[in-house]
């Protein structure tokens, strides 16, 4: 499986562009847990591991 590790990065940002071109449109889904769960954002906050979805 192909995947990326990264953190939580600030909306409209490019890397949060970069997120979002990697696994779709559950970034949204990703983010919203966090900010429910007082994840910690930005370059040293919290990290994810995103698991880029596999066409075809």
């Amino acid at each position: 499986a192909k995947a990326i590790i990264t953190n939580f990065h600030q909306p409209q940002s490019t890397l949060l562009l970069l997120v979002a071109a990697a696994i779709g449109s559950d970034w949204r889904k990703n983010y919203d847990y966090a900010l429910a769960k007082d994840f910690r954002f930005l370059s040293y906050g919290d990290g994810s591991l995103l698991f880029i979805p596999q066409s075809g």
